[in-house]
């Protein structure tokens, strides 16, 4: 049966949800797509993670979405050769490429990238922010630095550098060999960390081909200024919000969370909003209103989907955060207001024949009150265009791709179902029909539109609209047992 709920939800996995009762336990709570966090855990604890999914998904019967979320380059200080250092506002400090462990004036910065970016009065932050230097003087191999903001820098803390484009790759070795292993595996969606560029969003494409989806995460303010590119090239953005928050003003971020919703949708682009949605239910059993409030905006914005991160991976109560989650974005999506909101932005159709299809489609269901929208679709293209129009029904996304069922998983309104294909218009009727039935989307009686391409089985040619209704025939039940595909159990 498909969700109560349009928006949906993503899920890390990790210590504290790797079993198979507990995996299971956290989809039947609501979640859609798991995510496998790489910058925890090791290939194998993921690998094992990954089988579980796809047990649960055969148990369930409905498909489940994986996504790997690549680390990115991390940019740490050395060690220190006496423990952890205090530095107060006005001490000088300097970074160089010194191996030598640190101490209270000096630090190693192992990143030549690093210093070939910085000039005088650029900032630089460490610890996540706590820490705030300026740069005074630099070379291809030090920075002499100031500290506004002081506080204890102990070993291989993190750094950022927000007021500079550095010429690294999104894609450490590490990150390669973890995309390898997720590729082997065969994960739906691959998140890329540290995207500046645009041209990093190409560099990790030759890469990964049509194996998997990329999800860029927008993290870095450097990718601001190319944000449209960006969304253009990725096939689904992560507002990741922990991260940009440590760049840039925390007074910032809500809005350029809302401007990448927008855009996103504006372009067919699925979007999530992530991190720190629900993080007192790391250890706490009910969430702060803040965080309700949170989660709520972003579902009024138009969210494609929202994310819990330690709170599913490592927290006291990952399903009854999962849970929390759902009820909050289901009490949304039943306010009057939000239909309002999701009716009054529909964004304008591009000139093509599957977007003048898909806005027909919408504006049929609402003048003839349908059960909902049916789309055939091979890459998933189809239901994605649906999924922009905001509909206030389901869409059920048919697809004999069974990866392309499984990425539609994180797509707003869409209850995919991995199918056989159809080869003509009598069998796609049917086909819709007596799946639309079977998977709760409509009743016999009422009206479903059908959306669908010409010739059948190829990739990009939505041209047919097609209104049907819902009948009770002997064959109906039998069309799509045939029809609706399992996945095996895995392993």
């Amino acid at each position: 049966m498909p969700r109560n709920r349009s928006t949906k939800i993503v899920a890390t996995l990790g210590p504290a949800s790797s079993t198979y009762s507990q995996i299971f336990d956290l989809a039947e709570a609501g979640v859609d797509v798991f995510r496998l966090n790489a910058s925890h855990g090791t290939q194998f604890e993921h690998a094992e993670r990954y089988q579980q999914i796809r047990a649960v998904e055969a148990t369930l019967g409905r498909p489940i979405g994986v996504l790997l979320d690549l680390q990115g380059p991390k940019l740490r200080v050395g060690t220190f050769a006496n423990g952890p250092v205090a530095l107060k506002a006005g001490d000088r400090f300097r970074l160089d490429l010194d191996p030598t462990p640190g101490d209270a004036t000096r630090a190693c910065l192992p990143h030549p990238e690093i210093f070939a970016s910085l000039t005088p009065g650029l900032d630089l932050l460490l610890n996540d922010g706590r820490i705030r230097l300026q740069v005074r003087s630099c070379g291809p191999d030090h920075a002499e630095t100031e500290v506004l903001a002081g506080g204890t820098l102990s070993d291989r803390k993190g750094v950022n550098v927000p007021g500079a484009e550095l010429a690294l790759s999104a894609l450490s070795e590490k990150d390669r060999s973890d995309l390898r292993f997720g590729l082997g595996l065969g994960v739906d969606w691959i998140g890329l960390s540290f995207v500046q560029r645009p041209e990093d969003i190409l560099e990790a494409r030759e890469l990964i081909g049509d194996r998997a989806h990329i999800m860029t995460k927008v993290e870095k303010p450097a990718a601001l200024p190319r944000l449209s590119e960006i969304i253009d090239l990725s096939d689904a953005i992560m507002v990741a919000r922990g991260d940009l928050g440590v760049e840039l003003p925390p007074e910032d971020v809500p809005g350029l969370q809302k401007r990448m919703i927008r855009e996103c949708r504006a372009k067919g682009k699925p979007v999530i909003v992530a991190t720190q949605m629900l993080e007192s239910m790391v250890s706490e059993p009910t969430p702060t209103r803040a965080e309700a409030s949170d989660v709520a905006t972003a579902v009024y914005d138009g969210a494609d989907a929202v994310m819990l991160s330690a709170e599913s991976a490592s927290g006291r109560y990952p399903v009854e955060a999962v849970a929390m989650m759902d009820r909050i974005v289901r009490r949304v999506e039943h306010d009057p207001l939000y239909r309002r909101i999701m009716d009054a932005e529909h964004p304008a159709p591009e000139a093509t024949v599957s977007d003048a299809v898909s806005a027909a489609a919408r504006q049929v269901v609402d003048t003839i009150s349908a059960a909902g929208i049916a789309t055939f679709t091979l890459t998933g293209a189809t239901a994605r265009r649906a999924s922009r129009e905001r509909p206030g029904v389901p869409i059920l996304g048919l697809s004999a791709r069974q990866q392309t069922a499984r990425q539609l998983s994180l797509a707003w309104g869409v209850h995919s179902v991995w199918t056989t294909d159809v080869e003509n218009f009598a069998e796609m009727v049917s086909r819709a029909s007596a799946v639309a039935a079977q998977e709760g989307i409509g009743k016999v009686g009422q009206m479903l539109v059908i959306t669908a391409g010409v010739p059948f089985g190829k990739a990009g040619t939505t041209n047919i609209l097609r209104v049907v209704t819902i009948e009770a025939s002997g064959n109906a039940e039998a069309q799509a047992a045939g029809a609706v595909r399992k996945a095996p159990v895995t392993a």
